[in-house]
This record gives C-alpha cells, sequence and structure tokens, in this order.
C-alpha cells in the first residue's frame, strides 16, 4: 500500500500538480494529536476532542467531568495523557502546556433581568405606575444565574403576591432551562419630585438652578408634589425655604405684582362707568390675587383684584363699593360744574 502511495506521489510530481501532491502527503503524514492550552465545552461531559487537536476517531470518548455551568476549571497534562493512554491516542504533543484552562459555556441571566421582570409584573397587576419607579428589594441578594446556551426564553413570572399595605411581595420565577427560583422582598414606589437647592425668601422667583429633582418614596412624599423642574420654574416662593424642601404646588405662588404700601392706580368698573384714582397697596399681590387697597382720596380701604404691576381692578358688586363709587363720580361731576 506505501509503495503504491509512493508511486502516485512520484506520478503527480512528474505532472506538476503540487495541490495534489499535498494531498498524498497528508495522507501518508496526518497531523498529530497536540493538547490544547484552553478549552471551552458545553454540556457536562469533557470530551478527548475538546482537549486535544486532531483526535481523530476517538475525539467524542468523553473523559472527564465538565465544570459548573459558567465556571472555569484546570485538567493537568499528565491527567490528560493518562486519560486517553487507553484509547490508543498515539503520539500526543503536549507541546509544553502544562494545565488546560476548561470554560463551561453558559448563558447568563443576571439579577437585574430578574428584578426588571417581577418590576413589570408588578407595576402592571397591582396599579403601581411606570416599573421603572418600582424598586425591588429582595430578603437575600441575587447571584447571576447560569443557563445552558441552548436554554431560550427570558425569566417569567408565573407566581405573584403583594400586600399594599407593607410592601411584601412573594414570587415563584419559571427560569429557561432550571427549576423555578422562588423569591420574596419588599417593593417601594419611588417618584422624581423637585426640592429645593438653596435657601429662599418670600417673594423669590425660581429658576432651574434653584430646583434639585430627587428621587423618594412615593409614600413618604404624599400627594401635590412638582415632579419636575418646569413646573416650578418662574413661580415664586410663597414662604422662606430651606434647601431639601420637598416642593409642593401650595408653596408656590405667581409672582407678585404689586407690593404693600406700593403706589397703585385703582380702576373702578361699573356698568357704562369706568374712573381710575390713585391708591395704596395695603398688602401685596401676583396676579390674579384679591389684595386691600386704600383710595388715597377717599382714604377708605376696598378689595380689588390684581390685573397686572402697580394696577387693581375694583370689581363691581362689592358690597362697599357702590357708595365708594358714588362718592368718587359725585366728586369727578363736581370738579367738572
Amino acid at each position: 500500500m506505501i509503495r503504491k502511495l509512493v508511486v502516485a506521489f512520484a506520478a503527480l510530481v512528474a505532472l506538476g500538480s503540487a495541490a495534489a501532491a499535498a494531498q498524498v502527503v497528508a495522507a501518508l503524514d496526518p497531523p498529530h494529536p497536540k493538547l490544547k492550552a484552553e478549552a471551552v465545552v458545553t454540556g457536562d461531559i469533557v470530551r478527548i476532542g475538546d482537549l486535544v487537536a486532531n483526535a481523530g476517531i476517538v475525539a467524542n470518548v468523553p473523559i472527564f467531568r465538565a465544570p459548573d455551568l459558567g465556571s472555569t476549571g484546570t485538567v493537568s497534562a499528565d491527567a490528560v495523557v493518562e486519560a486517553v493512554r487507553a484509547h490508543a491516542l498515539i503520539g500526543l504533543d503536549t507541546g509544553g502546556v502544562h494545565d488546560v484552562v476548561v470554560t463551561r459555556a453558559a448563558r447568563t441571566i443576571e439579577p437585574q433581568q430578574i428584578e426588571s421582570t417581577l418590576a413589570a409584573a408588578l407595576s402592571t397587576r397591582y396599579a403601581l405606575g411606570p416599573s421603572k419607579n418600582v424598586v425591588v428589594n429582595f430578603d437575600r441578594a441575587l447571584a447571576p444565574l447560569h443557563v445552558e446556551p441552548s436554554a431560550k426564553g427570558a425569566p417569567r413570572v408565573v407566581h405573584l403576591n403583594y400586600d399594599p399595605r407593607d410592601g411584601r411581595f412573594d414570587a415563584r420565577i419559571e427560569i429557561p432551562g432550571r427549576a423555578a427560583l422562588r423569591l420574596s422582598g419588599q417593593v417601594r414606589v419611588m417618584v422624581d419630585v423637585a426640592t429645593v437647592a438653596r435657601p429662599l425668601r418670600r417673594g423669590e422667583i425660581l429658576k432651574q438652578a434653584d430646583i434639585v429633582i430627587e428621587r423618594h418614596p412615593r409614600a413618604a412624599v404624599g400627594r401635590n408634589f412638582l415632579a419636575d423642574a418646569e413646573q416650578a420654574i418662574g413661580l415664586a416662593a410663597r414662604n422662606d425655604m430651606q434647601p431639601g424642601r420637598l416642593l409642593r404646588k401650595a408653596d408656590l405662588m405667581k409672582p407678585e405684582v404689586v407690593r404693600r404700601n406700593e403706589a397703585v392706580t385703582l380702576v373702578y368698573e361699573v356698568p357704562g362707568i369706568t374712573l381710575t384714582v390713585r391708591g395704596r397697596a395695603t398688602e401685596s399681590g401676583a396676579e390674579g390675587d384679591v389684595i386691600g387697597v386704600r383710595n388715597e382720596q377717599s382714604k377708605r380701604v376696598l378689595e380689588g383684584v390684581v390685573t397686572g404691576p402697580g394696577r387693581v381692578v375694583i370689581a363691581s358688586g362689592a358690597p362697599r363699593l357702590a357708595a365708594n363709587v358714588v362718592a368718587t363720580g359725585e366728586r369727578v361731576a363736581a370738579a367738572r360744574r
């Protein structure tokens, strides 16, 4: 047989077929088995072909147990040589390798994925708002879970109980390729809240830099809080406020356009008559506020609506307005005579 191959090789060389000659050489001298320095395996068995290149017909023969899913271990070159000896693997070249590093392939499911899956289920089933605001705290810390690469699908909640009174939950999560996971813990629903960034005096108008958005448990902040800075920018502080205070609608007001003791224009409006006289504000007010004002001519104090800087309208129909308007009208008429 060898003689025939040699003759064939000589003939091919004579004909100038280098590629064919190389094939003949390969047939006469096949690659020698060589120990690998690293190997990645699937399943729980390590086979000869996982550790030895060019293992030939014995490549699928099992020789060791694989590490745990997602784990890495080592096996000495001597142990490999001893394990393959019984399988007639001749001429194994260790290539100076002392230990083979073996890694068990796995798909990793991170704790964050399980947490987000559970938060979404709680949000949907118990109307807790957007799942991004649902924070899950487990009774026991979760470690990454490893499953076979062939295990498809995502974690799925198959059982869930939640008590809104104390925020406790218990759940069973189905994990692809492994037993279901039993979990328990506590849930907090968080919300974004606008808070004061620096000391504010009454009447100061809030700017973007005066507001910080923080996350707080919804149960602790109650209702009527401001969820974003845009709701507060341009409004004024109703009272003095310190940094860190949570902003509520009642804490803010429209900017004051009339100050106490400020000279204002009083506008009297009744059907068919509009009069303006000088007055003085007895209190501060924003546009739309009802404030007290003193008519500088009659010295009477009335109530009017602030309609702009330095301008107060005395609305018709006020109980004490009629006499004042009549008196003012009489003075205007007398002046004309």
